[in-house]
């Protein structure tokens, strides 16, 4: 039925049915996602269970774009509200973007420095986004209050504390929760809160961020926000480049309102704290009675965010840093063990397109070379001036080749050829797979190639890492 529904709008918007409905994967959300495309056009289709919470997506993603903010256009939505198509962002979120520096403990200068543009335009969505805005018109509107910050606690106790064995005493908790609750709310404020600032939620177009998810966003105070993106779980950033990032997203705040650093500082540790126990209540939940797989593995590095911010709140609430002290030294809660499995058996794919004139990339991880696939057999579109100053990643070039039965053939067979290549790399437990894409300037076909074998593997093998690099564009992507 969603299906239909939705390509009934796309009909309604494109002005012909879509030639392709795709399916997308989502991880801690109720609704569904669709990728429909066809006559050059791609758009995203949602289908909600809630009228309400698509109605407020679409109203603050009108309300953002209208204040300049990177946010996906909405073409068209359902007369019953429970369907809408929005602008397709493409494939890649910044999550996926760092997956290498994840993998590796070690985020490159470019990492780095995607991090800092991402967190310094988080004050925008906070300060200039709340302007305006009828924070009634929230899902929920009574904003960051005492309830709020109880409910999140208990959801913390509830579905993870209790569920961990641990024994406690309930009454003394409860209380500590009420004082930190009051901690918590004296640092209120008018500005919006995102609610799930995180980099999953921002999908990346080249190194342009583009921010996604944030209908449960509310009016509240915006230490919550940069707790969220910096002390994510799974990106467990060094302290360094903790560190570098808060003083970006101060810097950045500046523009709004005077921040003294100090006061600054000792209210985001107070709030990395309670987004930590919120963080874990999802994660109990989702992982512990969904029992989605990612989730319970995000876990210990949660807890270890746990550990490093237990001290905030020690002098105030003495028996719930006792409880959660215990609780994070559980034994089965360590990060080690997590980390070196998902290291051991990770296959890692790396992909090139390159100018021949330049010679054939060179293999990094010392295993020789992989495929090479020689792209110049195909027709060039940069004989054409119109395509010229493009390359394979613009429409234009993109419909240039898609056109051309000699480019759809090729791909067919470099797809089934890397499909079994990469089944077997996996089964026998290999961690590296090269390919490359030649033409003559490495700008049309081989870019074009590249991206279509990437975009492939990526919607195909979700157990697997992906390296894009444009040599002779100086890009690289990261899946």
């Amino acid at each position: 039925m969603e299906n239909t529904e939705l390509e009934d709008l796309f009909m309604t918007y494109a002005g012909h049915a879509p030639e392709k409905t795709e399916i997308l994967t989502s991880s801690g959300s109720n609704r569904v996602y669709y990728r429909l495309s066809g006559g050059g056009f791609s758009a995203i289709g949602v289908a909600g269970t809630v009228a309400k919470e698509n109605e407020v997506f679409c109203a603050m993603a009108r309300h953002f774009a209208s204040k300049g903010i990177n946010v996906p256009r909405i073409y068209a939505v359902s007369g019953d509200g429970m369907y809408y198509l929005q602008e397709d962002l493409g494939r890649e979120s910044l999550f996926d973007r760092l997956s290498a520096g994840r993998q590796s403990g070690k985020y490159s200068p470019g990492d780095e420095a995607l991090l800092k543009k991402t967190v310094s335009m988080l004050p925008d969505i906070q300060i200039r986004g709340a302007e305006g805005w009828d924070f009634s018109g929230c899902l929920y509107d009574k904003g960051f209050d005492r309830r709020s910050v109880m409910f999140d606690l208990n959801y913390f106790k509830y579905c993870f504390l209790k569920t961990s064995g641990l024994e406690f005493d309930e009454n003394r908790l409860e209380d500590d929760f009420e004082k930190l609750a009051g901690l918590l709310l004296h640092y209120d404020d008018n500005a919006f809160m995102y609610r799930d600032f995180q980099s999953r939620n921002v999908m990346m177009r080249g190194d342009e961020p583009y921010f996604i998810d944030f209908q449960g966003g509310r009016r509240g105070p915006v230490y919550y926000d940069l707790a969220s993106f910096v002390w994510q779980a799974r990106s467990d950033f060094p302290q360094s480049l903790k560190d570098v990032l808060v003083d970006e997203y101060v810097r950045a705040l500046g523009k709004y309102r005077k921040v003294n650093n100090a006061e600054f500082r000792k209210a985001l540790r107070l709030f990395v704290l309670f987004r930590t126990l919120q963080v874990l209540g999802a994660y109990g939940f989702r992982g512990g009675f969904e029992r989605k797989s990612h989730f319970m593995e995000s876990i210990p590095y949660a807890v270890a965010n746990l550990k490093e911010a237990l001290p905030v709140a020690a002098g105030a609430c003495p028996y719930m840093t006792d409880v959660l002290d215990r609780l994070a030294g559980l034994p089965r809660f360590g990060k080690k063990d997590v980390r070196s499995a998902a290291a051991r058996n990770r296959l890692h794919v790396r992909i090139f397109s390159f100018s021949y004139r330049k010679g054939i990339p060179e293999d990094a991880s010392g295993n020789g070379g992989g495929y090479v696939f020689d792209c110049r057999a195909i027709h060039n579109p940069g004989k054409y001036e119109q395509y010229k100053a493009l390359t394979g990643m613009d429409r234009e070039v993109k419909d240039f080749l898609e056109k051309c039965g000699e480019t759809t053939a090729f791909l067919s067979n470099v797809c089934a050829l890397a499909d079994a290549h990469v089944e077997k790399y996996i089964g026998r437990g290999f961690t590296d797979l090269m390919f490359s894409f030649g033409c003559t300037g490495g700008r049309h076909r081989s870019v074009y190639c590249a991206e279509a074998l990437a975009g492939h593997l990526h919607s195909k093998y979700g157990n697997i890492d992906i390296t894009l690099v444009h040599r002779e564009q100086g890009i690289e992507k990261r899946f």
